[in-house]
């Protein structure tokens, strides 16, 4: 939950930065509803982000665990030319 309102913050702050740039008044009554769309779109984008960051990982320990595995069963095999390898 923090990454997703802290990419959050990063839209607002990117609002405050852009309006800054054009000289503009921060908080002008015509403006201010710009600050939760920018928050919720680049919390949108925070929260896929996550999710991307977790499906990798779990696909990474997967292929971890698939791989020791394989060195097991090699190894098990008798390994190359009969010597047994390490398995860590």
């Amino acid at each position: 939950m923090s990454k997703v309102l802290g990419w959050a913050a990063f839209g607002m702050a990117i609002r405050w930065w852009q309006l800054g740039i054009e000289m503009r008044p921060f908080l002008a009554r015509e403006t201010l509803w710009h600050y939760p769309l920018y928050a919720t779109v680049t919390g949108s984008f925070g929260y896929w982000l996550v999710g991307v960051g977790e499906r990798q990982t779990s696909y990474l320990d997967q292929r971890r665990e698939s791989l020791l595995e394989k060195r097991k069963r090699f190894a098990a095999a008798g390994g190359i030319d009969g010597v047994p390898t390490v398995v860590a």
